[in-house]
């Protein structure tokens, strides 16, 4: 099925929400949607390979990886946040995969958009695989700050989360982040049933003890062997409950400010008077935070994802390589983000919802 959304080049999924009414000529320059969200928030996805299996991401023998005339190239990159920047109003970048370390042209890119825009916030999530190497580089070509995902601290659970054997790589590419400083690095982390749900007290506590901010992320539908379940998922108030065996959560005074991460400051219970670090929580599934959503994605293939859960796409890589103008590229853009669903690749809210149908991509080939 494909949707007429006045654009060219837009490939759709199964089912989603009925096509939107045509962008109105007075919606303003920027990422607007119909329901008055604003996309500020651009993340980019550099490829779609990982040297990890996590169970809840892909299979493990791997996916059908894209080849390299498919995937974006650097110089389309760094037009592509130019464009988003200079013409659609985007204010902070994330550079995402896959696992973004394995793309070969990373520092050249980080470099490309820090030499375009001095001051744009610019982080990466990755596993953190070979970050002991890069971390230097990648400071020094302008990288602001890092998020990695590590859902465990025992070499075991590891394992039998990710497929691989490599706690110590991960948790030295970690230390070397810190030593070069880049920014306040997140570990995100994602609970799974009866495998690492008691960890979640331990990683706080390793968390808060390095300087680090640990952001819990409830499991979301977008795994290759659509095996989820809302039963099995491990809730926010679940984790909350976790923590607060041992610690003291209060609701962090910081504004929100359309993150994705509802935040909590951190005491333990044997200190109840020192707020020791944070920990954020997102909450997709249970307390889902669409209304205030100011995210747009890029695939690796230079396709439009308005929403994490859409069952469509714009194409904007073949407008690129057509000679297109940067302004013909934001105006497709924006035609993109005016039909983003309300929530969820729907009209409503509702991971768990029996009308909800997952996306054909995994979490991999999206782009987190």
């Amino acid at each position: 099925m494909s949707v007429n959304l006045g654009m060219p080049q837009v490939s759709a999924g199964a089912r989603g929400p009925a096509a939107p009414p045509a962008r109105p000529a007075d919606a303003g320059p920027g990422l607007i949607d119909r329901f008055g969200r604003s996309a500020t928030d651009l993340r980019i996805s550099l490829t779609d390979k990982c040297n990890l299996r996590c169970t809840y991401c892909m299979p493990a023998e791997g996916l059908d990886w894209l080849n390299k005339e498919q995937v974006l190239t650097d110089a389309e990159i760094v037009r592509l946040v130019d464009i988003a920047v200079d013409h659609l109003g985007v204010r902070e970048l994330r550079l995402t995969g896959g696992e973004p370390l394995v793309r070969a042209g990373l520092a050249d890119i980080i470099a490309g958009v820090r030499n375009n825009h001095p001051d744009l916030p610019v982080s990466l999530t990755t596993n953190g695989l070979g970050l002991d190497k890069k971390a230097r580089i990648l400071k020094d070509a302008g990288l602001s700050r890092i998020n990695v995902s590590m859902d465990s601290l025992h070499p075991e659970t590891f394992a039998q989360l990710t497929r691989r054997p490599f706690l110590d790589r991960v948790l030295k590419g970690i230390e070397e982040a810190d030593r070069v400083g880049l920014g306040l690095i997140k570990i995100n982390a994602v609970l799974m049933r009866g495998i690492n749900d008691q960890e979640a007290p331990g990683l706080l506590e390793w968390a808060v003890s390095h300087g680090y901010e640990l952001r819990f992320i409830e499991q979301m539908p977008l795994d290759a062997d659509h095996g989820w379940t809302r039963q099995n998922m491990i809730s926010a108030a679940e984790i909350r409950a976790l923590l607060e065996q041992e610690f003291v959560l209060t609701a962090d005074p910081r504004r929100r400010d359309g993150a994705p991460a509802e935040r909590w400051e951190v005491r333990r219970r044997s200190a109840p008077d020192v707020v020791v670090g944070t920990v954020g929580i997102i909450a997709s599934v249970t307390e889902p935070f669409c209304a205030d959503c100011r995210r747009t994605r890029i695939t690796a293939e230079g396709k439009v994802r308005s929403c994490l859960f859409s069952h469509e796409e714009t194409d904007l890589r073949d407008l690129l390589r057509s000679g297109a103008g940067d302004e013909a590229v934001a105006e497709r853009w924006r035609e993109a983000m005016w039909a983003k669903p309300r929530a969820h690749g729907m009209d409503h809210a509702g991971l768990g919802a029996e009308d909800f149908v997952q996306p054909d991509r995994t979490m991999s080939a999206i782009g987190g």
